[in-house]
């Protein structure tokens, strides 16, 4: 290896170190362990499953924690082993091994890069669990058609990390495709991950339900919510609520069960509606009704203040949430995020959920937002 070649190679590990540095002090390795151990005590307190959403929640945390300080410990000791490597190639004078510690430095270069972008989920609800809805808009067959296309690209975004996910509500279109789709992805941080997805997306295509075969444009709506914890003092009087119970339905109209176990709740305030029928009885249906409700009020508060906030500045722009992708099927192959400018050309592998660099875009355009709004 040329002299100055090994004088980059030394300074760009100089600087991967400091990077790591500055995420290791976000990220607190003696609060994760701490975390741990708290979390370790109460995994192991006999009844923990009695409350099987309590217990639920608590095993996530406790496995995410761990993870978090394995991949932290596991960094540290890769970028130690990249100089030792780099020394012993220097030392022997072997291509070969100098090639190896080069692709070493470009992976561990990459994977900083992604233990960097959860260093910037520090939001007030970014640690939450998701509740995810994909609505069909406008377009007709199509929209119901993308709005299920959607639903199976966040599904299948979930299955590549292993996170639980649990169909809350599913409303079928009468031709094809879905009306709507609710499900909770019950993963640490993911409302900070997929906080980022909500909005309106845009699909173009040729209609596959169009028998002249003429291209199609069609919309569907994300909205990602924090899951409510009983902290958040969400408080709804009984007044403001009307609840509707109805049996459960399958495609074109199949039921599904023989009970009126579904509920329906409206929010008559804000005309906000909630359907819930995944569980088996009235009640748990009910109470499942109630938490996302409540969630989806505490977003409008922050909304409404955060609106009031931008009217007090003379701000008037348009939120950043409203048409943010689009996805071209024809006359091209195209993802393109329209707020970060991140694009796809692999539009199949986009749509099995390999949605992660639009979502670590995503995350890193909003920061920006925030820094932004902050000087302003």
């Amino acid at each position: 290896m040329e002299a100055m070649a090994t004088e980059d190679f030394q300074a760009e590990l100089r600087a991967l170190n400091h990077t790591f540095a500055s995420i290791a002090q976000v990220s607190g390795p003696d609060e994760i362990r701490e975390r741990i151990d708290r979390l370790s005590a109460e995994v192991a307190e006999p009844g923990l499953w009695d409350n099987p959403d309590a217990a639920q929640k608590k095993t996530s945390l406790l496995s995410h924690a761990q993870s978090e300080l394995e991949k932290l410990d596991a960094m540290r000791a890769r970028l130690d082993d990249l100089g030792v490597l780099h020394e012993m190639a220097e030392e022997a004078g072997d291509p070969e091994a100098f090639e190896e510690a080069r692709q070493e430095l470009a992976a561990v270069r990459a994977a900083l890069a992604d233990m960097e972008i959860k260093t910037l989920l520090n939001g007030e609800y970014d640690e939450r669990f998701a509740v995810v809805t994909i609505r069909s808009g406008a377009g007709g067959v199509d929209a119901a058609d993308f709005a299920e296309m959607l639903s199976r690209m966040y599904l299948r975004w979930a299955e590549r990390h292993g996170y639980p996910v649990k169909v809350l509500d599913t409303s079928y279109a009468e031709e094809a495709g879905l009306k709507s789709l609710t499900f909770e992805v019950s993963q640490p941080y993911a409302y900070g991950n997929l906080s980022v997805e909500g909005g309106t997306h845009r699909l173009v295509r040729i209609s596959p339900f169009d028998n002249q075969g003429r291209r199609h444009t069609s919309f569907a709506a994300v909205e990602v919510i924090p899951l409510i914890e009983p902290t958040d003092h969400i408080e709804i009087p009984e007044t403001d609520i009307k609840v509707d119970v109805f049996r459960s339905s399958g495609p074109g109209g199949q039921s599904v069960n023989t009970t009126d176990s579904a509920v329906r709740m409206t929010h008559l305030p804000t005309g906000i509606v909630v359907s819930m029928q995944d569980e088996k009885s009235q009640i748990q249906n009910r109470a499942a009704a109630y938490r996302v409700l409540q969630s989806r009020l505490l977003v409008l508060r922050r909304a409404e203040e955060a609106a009031k906030k931008k009217e007090l500045a003379g701000d008037i722009k348009a939120s950043w949430g409203d048409q943010m992708r689009s996805y071209v099927l024809h006359p091209y192959q195209m993802v393109k995020d329209l707020r970060t400018d991140h694009e796809v050309g692999n539009t199949a592998a986009v749509f099995d959920g390999d949605i992660d660099g639009f979502i670590d875009a995503g995350i890193r355009w909003r920061r920006r937002q925030d820094k932004a709004e902050a000087a302003a």
